[in-house]
């Protein structure tokens, strides 16, 4: 029943395959979600407008200015009574115009002006699906945080085989269903979830401190995907420019121990994600005035600094369900990592490069490793953060998942 009372807005596009959306109409309404329909100028091609009708019962969206909803500016009003946009089929065209930010009719301008997730089904010959410019919008449209279904390989309308072919209604649906289901039981289960991002400054005296360059928004990207898939987050963020969204509760800090402070405030937890770059170092007494050029080195006294990663991992008291660690090195990244990994009795581990002057520490772009305890590694190339994120989420999501369906 995890598509009871959802609100699906379904975008019809142009090409052979919308006539498959009629199908999943009729699947949708059967499993008692709530279904309203746009369909484009091109879509009107293939399906007419009193079939999709007769089946919803009801109107059936066109154009931008149809002047008949008083009150009402459709392609806002659209985007926020959804639970979720679903192009189908996404052809090249419409990949294209999103890509670009173009907003020139009523889907487009839905799907830009949506505040809910973007799912997009294409459909198209398989030379249209693997030409440079249509793998160059799809890596832009991920990085958007869109999610596609498919697609599939096949044999297409013009009788060429490979992929392009859209996903079938029924498999569509399964997809659906699945997605609803894992946020419904993150939500109804209430999980939680820390996440520690940034530097920490570990003050010498008033005016200086021990520090690195992490900007903190890989960390802050995952917390975002959490929360977007339905977990309650909590990110414990070190000093930063980020400009933070309201879906997830802040707590800003400064130094190593009042960022353990913070965590340990937020305890117990169902999963944590140790993004933040805790200064290895602090001094053992922090100078109450400025400290003069005088001063002999020696004088100045410095310690290991605390390790949230290792307290979480081997405090059975406070140790979450899924623990994730960040392994930030510059050789011998794998062996590194999972000797890390092991040594903080971590559930996985993210490997990160930051010897690469061109992604990792204070960069918009990443190249990370994912590591399980069981050895299996999945690596992520150079991408944007926010893709990268998505990713690690998504995977974070499945494995807490797998191992509640093991302990019942």
């Amino acid at each position: 029943m995890s598509l009871k009372n959802k609100k699906i807005l379904l975008i019809i596009g142009g090409g052979i395959s919308a006539y498959k959306s009629l199908d999943l109409i009729r699947l949708l309404l059967r499993k008692k979600s709530s279904v309203k329909v746009v369909l484009t100028k091109s879509g009107k091609k293939f399906v007419t407008l009193l079939s999709v009708s007769s089946l919803l019962k009801g109107k059936v969206f066109e154009e931008m200015f149809e002047g008949k909803n008083k009150g009402k500016i459709d392609h806002i009003s659209l985007s926020r009574w959804a639970d979720l946009v679903l192009v189908l089929p996404a052809t090249a065209n419409f990949m294209s115009k999103l890509s670009r930010g173009s907003a020139d009719d009523l889907a487009s301008t839905i799907v830009l002006a949506s505040d809910k997730e973007i799912f997009l089904a294409p459909a198209m010959n398989i030379r249209m699906w693997l030409h440079k410019a249509t793998q160059k919008n799809l890596k832009s449209l991920i990085e958007y945080g869109y999610r596609f279904i498919g697609p599939e390989n096949g044999t297409m309308a013009c009788g060429e085989y490979g992929k392009g072919k859209m996903s079938n209604p029924r498999k569509i649906l399964s997809f659906l269903e699945r997605y609803f289901r894992n946020k419904d039981y993150l939500k109804r289960k209430k999980i939680n979830a820390i996440v520690t991002s940034g530097p920490t400054r570990e003050y010498l005296d008033p005016v200086r401190y021990i520090s690195n360059e992490s900007s903190g928004k890989q960390g802050y990207e995952i917390a975002l995907e959490l929360s977007r898939l339905g977990i309650k987050t909590t990110l414990v963020s070190g000093p930063t420019n980020l400009h933070y969204n309201k879906d997830i509760k802040v707590k800003k800090v400064t130094s190593g121990n009042q960022m353990l402070a913070a965590v340990k405030k937020n305890l117990p937890t169902d999963i944590a994600v140790c993004t933040a770059a805790v200064s290895d170092f602090k001094p053992m007494f922090i100078k109450k005035n400025k400290i003069k050029k005088e001063i002999k080195f020696d004088e100045i006294k410095i310690e290991k600094n605390i390790d949230i990663l290792n307290f979480l991992g081997t405090n059975n008291r406070y140790k979450p369900k899924l623990l994730v660690g960040f392994s930030a090195e510059t050789e011998n990244l794998i062996k590194n990592s999972i000797k890390k990994m092991e040594e903080k009795f971590c559930d996985m581990i993210i490997a990160n490069d930051i010897s690469k002057p061109d992604f990792g520490f204070n960069k918009d772009q990443n190249q990370v490793t994912i590591i399980d305890k069981n050895g299996k590694t999945e690596k992520i190339r150079k991408s944007s953060k926010r893709f990268i994120a998505s990713v690690i989420a998504k995977k974070i999501v499945e494995t807490f998942l797998s191992n509640e369906k093991k302990l019942n």
